[in-house]
């Protein structure tokens, strides 16, 4: 019988350096999407206060930071990244997303411009600051980007996109560099 390896989305193809922006992935232990049932969006969000400290976010927002996230990721739904959230099935509909998502952390002083190259709406820490996110196109992909610091981003995609959206990411990161 065949031995099965367990790999991350995007072994053998980060990290990844160019000029003054770096690449690297973000490995997912925990991913849970949470779908409040209907009239119980309040009711989540108390219950994700008292259990873990962090609330249900508003649309386009993120909610707590470093290993314990909550990342809006579309109308009443929101991804719990770093744990399993503690609701009951009265509440919310609660689903693991771990293995389906690649995360990765595009971070350096040009980020922002190696996005631009890449994505239809306006990352400029002006109008899109840290605890922002937003459901959007890379190319071709659909993305979720979050702002996780004054230079950095992470990027969540479908696992099976993970060599594309490293591919892309990485054309952008060496014209940015070349110039």
């Amino acid at each position: 019988m065949a031995e099965l390896l367990a790999k991350s989305p995007c072994d053998g193809l980060l990290p990844r350096t160019h000029g003054k922006v770096s690449l690297s992935e973000v490995v997912i232990t925990d991913l849970y999407s949470v779908a409040p049932m209907k009239g119980q969006g309040a009711a989540v969000d108390a219950a994700l206060q008292a259990a873990h400290g962090i609330g249900f976010p508003a649309p386009n927002r993120v909610t707590g930071s470093g290993d314990l996230r909550c990342i809006w990721s579309g109308r009443d739904q929101a991804l719990f990244f770093g744990g399993e959230p503690d609701l009951t099935p009265d509440l919310a509909a609660v689903t693991d997303q771990s293995d389906a998502w690649v995360m990765v952390r595009l971070e350096g002083a040009r980020a922002e411009e190696v996005l631009a190259r890449l994505v239809p709406v306006d990352l400029r820490s002006s109008t899109f600051a840290e605890g922002h996110c937003a459901r959007t196109l890379l190319q071709h992909m659909t993305v979720s980007i979050s702002r996780v610091g004054p230079e950095a981003f992470e990027i969540l995609a479908f696992r099976s996109m993970a060599a594309t959206l490293v591919h892309d990411l990485d054309t952008a990161l060496q014209m940015v560099a070349a110039r």
